[in-house]
């Protein structure tokens, strides 16, 4: 088996088939894993899996079924893309003086990514590249404030129970 991951250096954004490629070598196992958990052999079924053979396609069962299994990040991110929405999965962060800094660092290094953007907008067009770039840094900036915030409410509402439980 190749150990050469063919979704490294795709960009940013990833199409549909290559993010469950990138999702499915990302669980703990890799595609031999995840077939086997699954209950179909590797040989023939991780085939369905690897951008490397276009020709194979995952049904709609099967890609229910993989979606049960694995955490599918960039997947659940492509789709809602796809769709022109954002994909949030709740991960309360637990809202500390740390936790604050950490998301003003990250603010002001994705304020200047955009500021970094005005040089390519010099002929008033947006290219692909640069709105698929703009939208994956916002999309890290909006699960870091709601991590923060799902936190923040969190410990609020633990607090609460036990001040009156």
């Amino acid at each position: 088996m190749s150990r050469i991951d063919p979704t490294r250096g795709l960009g940013p954004v990833l199409t549909l088939e290559q993010a469950v490629d990138h999702d499915t070598r990302r669980e703990r196992g890799g595609p031999v894993a995840v077939c086997a958990t699954l209950g179909f052999s590797y040989n023939s079924y991780q085939k369905k899996f690897s951008i490397s053979y276009p020709d194979h396609l995952l049904s709609v069962r099967d890609f229910e079924r993989w979606l049960e299994l694995v955490e599918a990040s960039e997947t659940l991110r492509t789709i809602a893309r796809i769709k022109g929405g954002v994909f949030y999965r709740p991960k309360p962060v637990p809202a500390t003086v740390d936790a604050l800094l950490a998301l003003a660092d990250l603010l002001a290094r994705k304020s200047r990514f955009v500021g970094s953007l005005h040089d390519g907008l010099a002929d008033s067009r947006w290219e692909e590249r640069e709105v698929l770039q703009l939208e994956r840094h916002g999309n890290e900036v909006i699960e870091a404030v709601l991590g923060i915030m799902a936190g923040a409410r969190e410990a609020m509402e633990r607090d609460m129970e036990v001040q009156h439980g």
